[in-house]
């Protein structure tokens, strides 16, 4: 993870235990490292934020805007931005490097060192881009997305939380993009009543940016891990969908269709197969997951086994397949686990009498 940060090392971890993820290549920390050695050599520009007080907002937001125009023009080191070209040509190529390159759409995302752990979760302060696409606007979304290691409400939290800036840096995930028929998140336990016995699923129809963003009210489905009965259901009106169109066109918010408005986005049976990823996935990592996930529809599939090959895509039912976008450890519950009242004794009475350093 130290190289890779967070989301890179989660993404790189499931497809190493066989979970379907859009492929793509990972801008390590080291490429970080190198263009702040010729931004701030001597590390003066980042002890001044490291200097700022948590309560200081207007400070904060006053240096860091300072700061990420310099990180967000300052140019790639030669050596950094060749390797990153290479391997988005290789992504444009399927992987193949006999086949043609084609300029491939892209989302570029943040994967900082520091962020999703059992303890604290920067998810969502640092950006993500989605349909990039050609080599220079590659180059200059990661330089955004180091940039956004730097924003207000990074930096805040950092400082709320007396992070050293000297430890904090970024790696970069260049991802292929897909176009989902519906996508969304899921718990491993409840996010309301820390239950573990259930997985929570949010779903929207077309990209998951329109849940985070807050544009739509999401379906929810409660799944039991014990019976796999779905044993609580809300279907919403989702009046936007954010579509991702390929070839260049990007992403795009309309008005739902009147036949998909108050329709679920997910079948029972895409419902159970969730939960079962979610329990699988759960399994490997030891700990409560949170995870994104999309539903791709049946062009959508065809089109990514024919660029990437089939063998990424899950099996699954009909043409459809689930792809994981990301998965990290469950933070609000599990800053609540309680903690023993005491550790076991030999003997009842020793509970009472270890009180005064008395054995038997």
């Amino acid at each position: 993870m130290a190289a890779v940060g967070g989301k890179g090392a989660s993404l790189g971890e499931l497809a190493r235990a066989g979970v379907a993820v859009p492929p793509g290549f990972v801008v390590t920390v080291d490429a970080f490292t190198a263009a702040m050695t010729v931004l701030d050599p001597d590390g003066a520009l980042r002890a001044e934020i490291e200097a700022l007080p948590a309560s200081g907002l207007a400070e904060i937001a006053n240096v860091t805007a300072r700061f990420r125009a310099l990180v967000a023009g300052v140019p790639l080191p030669e050596a950094v931005a060749s390797a990153i070209r290479d391997a988005y040509a290789l992504l444009g190529q399927g992987g193949r490097p006999e086949d043609i390159f084609i300029e491939t759409d892209v989302a570029v995302r943040s994967s900082a060192t520091v962020e999703d752990s059992a303890e604290a979760s920067f998810a969502g302060l640092q950006d993500t881009y989605l349909g990039v696409c050609g080599m220079e606007p590659v180059l200059e979304h990661v330089r955004r997305c180091w940039a956004s290691l730097y924003n207000d409400e990074s930096v805040a939290y950092r400082r709320r939380l007396g992070l050293p800036e000297a430890g904090v840096s970024m790696a970069v995930v260049v991802q292929a993009m897909v176009a989902p028929r519906a996508a969304g998140v899921m718990f491993t336990r409840s996010p309301v009543t820390g239950d573990r016995s259930v997985v929570a699923i949010e779903g929207v129809w077309g990209l998951g940016s329109s849940l985070v963003s807050g544009d739509v009210t999401p379906d929810s489905w409660v799944v039991s891990k014990i019976t796999g009965e779905i044993t609580s259901r809300r279907v919403s009106p989702k009046a936007k969908i954010h579509r991702y169109i390929p070839n260049g066109a990007g992403v795009s918010v309309c008005d739902a269709p009147v036949d998909l408005l108050g329709a679920p986005c997910l079948t029972d049976d895409e419902i159970r197969a969730l939960a079962a990823l979610a329990r699988r996935v759960e399994a490997h990592y030891g700990v409560p997951q949170d995870i994104e996930w999309a539903v791709l529809g049946d062009a959508s599939a065809g089109m990514a086994a024919a660029r990437y090959g089939a063998e990424w895509l899950a099996p699954g039912a009909g043409a459809e397949r689930i792809v994981l976008l990301q998965s990290r450890p469950e933070t609000v519950w599990a800053s609540r686990e309680p903690s023993p009242a005491g550790t076991p004794k030999p003997r009842a009475a020793d509970h009472v009498l270890a009180l005064f350093g008395k054995p038997l």
